[in-house]
């Protein structure tokens, strides 16, 4: 008799589907961390960007908050100094978030007063 049995071609099968969703589940996990590595990626780099741009501004006020309209509408940042225990120096948080989420992404500098 030639050909597979009815049984053997379901345990095929099923081992198949099993791999394919072992497969897919992978992709999915890998993917959503690649989203994740970006997003902070691109709140990162508007940290620094906003605190360079604080720094040559040169006078900073005790706080500051605002947006990166028109092109990250929904990224907001916040800025504020902090004494020091050095007189001369204080510390500049810059905090960059997306609005709605909990993540958040804060940047720290020593300027001189």
């Amino acid at each position: 008799m030639k050909g597979f049995t009815l049984l053997e071609v379901m345990v095929a099968l099923a081992i198949m589907a099993g791999v394919i969703l072992t497969v897919l589940g992978s992709l999915n996990f890998h993917l959503a961390g690649i989203s994740d590595e970006r997003d902070s990626t691109t709140l990162t780099l508007l940290a620094r960007t906003r605190l360079v741009e604080l720094e040559q501004q040169g006078a900073l006020a005790q706080k500051s908050e605002g947006s990166f309209t028109p092109l990250h509408p929904d990224v907001t940042w916040r800025a504020e100094l902090f004494p020091t225990k050095i007189p001369a120096l204080q510390k500049l948080v810059v905090t960059v978030q997306r609005r709605g989420e909990k993540r958040e992404v804060a940047l720290v500098r020593y300027v001189l007063k």
